[in-house]
């Protein structure tokens, strides 16, 4: 229904307690949506930092952390529709939304990202830009396109997985290919 037409009554009643208790301790719906923002937030980091395991190379992390943004934004969709005017009609909220959200996010993939060479060779401009892509393509592919736009979430999915093959293969080293006469040279000499 939206944050406008949804009232404290309905939300009591959806979760089942009194409506006073939502004015006692969240002064109503303008502070029950931060809460919600902050422990939707909380628990993807718990996610990421307790259900998906590290991967071995920084190509499977990135990867991974990309395909766990996509799946987060889709699952987040509805909340999303309502977050994200909201943000815009709000600054209060939008202050929020901005320190909570990405901030904590990016926070919980740098360090996943951070042991990494390839990453700890980065500026630190750069390395926070990656840590941002994910989030970047998570929000393009795994909300706008599919949820806003109405782009097939499997076009959506393999668009975003090849933007992610493509920045990963950008910032890993390049592998020198030897010809087998080189080869053997280098071996006999």
């Amino acid at each position: 229904k939206g944050y406008d037409a949804t009232t404290t009554r309905e939300i009591a009643a959806s979760a089942g307690c009194a409506e006073g208790l939502i004015h006692r301790y969240f002064n109503g719906k303008a502070g029950l949506l931060p809460a919600l923002m902050e422990y939707r937030v909380s628990q993807e980091v718990a996610d990421l930092a307790y259900h998906i395991r590290p991967a071995r190379t920084f190509e499977d992390e990135y990867l991974q952390l990309v395909s766990w943004a996509l799946e987060h934004m889709w699952k987040d969709r509805e909340f999303l529709r309502v977050a994200i005017p909201r943000a815009l009609l709000d600054p209060g909220f939008a202050q929020v939304l901005r320190q909570v959200g990405p901030l904590q996010r990016a926070r919980a993939i740098g360090q996943r990202l951070k042991k990494f060479r390839e990453c700890r060779d980065l500026p630190e401009a750069e390395f926070d830009a990656l840590v941002q892509s994910v989030s970047v393509i998570g929000f393009m592919f795994g909300f706008m396109r599919p949820a806003v736009l109405r782009q097939d979430r499997k076009t959506s999915t393999r668009t975003a997985s090849a933007i992610a093959r493509l920045l990963v293969r950008s910032l890993s080293p390049e592998e020198v290919v030897v010809p087998p006469a080189q080869q053997a040279a280098l071996l006999l000499s």
